[in-house]
């Protein structure tokens, strides 16, 4: 008797076992077109292992930030050029949520560093908040 190289299909709670997930997230998943599992008797989910790769796949891009709608589109991709462009798009999304996060992480650091009783009394925090507000429309902050 041969054995079997490829291994068993995994019903829908095992992958979500598997991977921490709620069933209903890959169902969710399916029905935005990001997973096409096998179907058998009964209309029951079976998960193979380009299935379980596709699951990764979409929880390494959710790690980096990216929203469904972005993993749909990079893997319906399907020439290299089109693809870049998409990712490029990402990239620049992505260094604009790292600026905003490091401008917030420096307010933060400025009203932890703040030996004022009220840290919106400092100077340097005002000063960073009338940046936001701009130079045009800058109220009066009392010092």
């Amino acid at each position: 008797m041969k054995a079997n190289s490829n291994p068993p299909a995994m019903s829908i709670g095992q992958v979500a076992e598997h991977f921490g997930l709620a069933t209903h997230v890959l169902r969710h998943w399916e029905s935005v077109g990001l997973l096409e599992p096998a179907r058998i008797g009964g209309d029951r989910r079976r998960y193979g292992p380009d299935d379980l790769y596709r699951i990764a796949v979409i929880l390494r891009a959710k790690e980096a930030g990216f929203g469904l709608d972005d993993i749909r589109e990079m893997i319906a991709a399907r020439e290299p050029a089109e693809r870049r462009v998409i990712l490029r798009r990402l990239e620049n999304d992505l260094r604009r949520r790292i600026a905003q996060a490091e401008a917030s992480l420096e307010l933060i650091r400025c009203a932890l560093d703040c030996d004022h009783e009220d840290f919106t009394s400092c100077a340097h925090f005002q000063e960073m908040v009338t940046e936001r507000i701009g130079r045009e429309a800058r109220p009066h902050v009392p010092v």
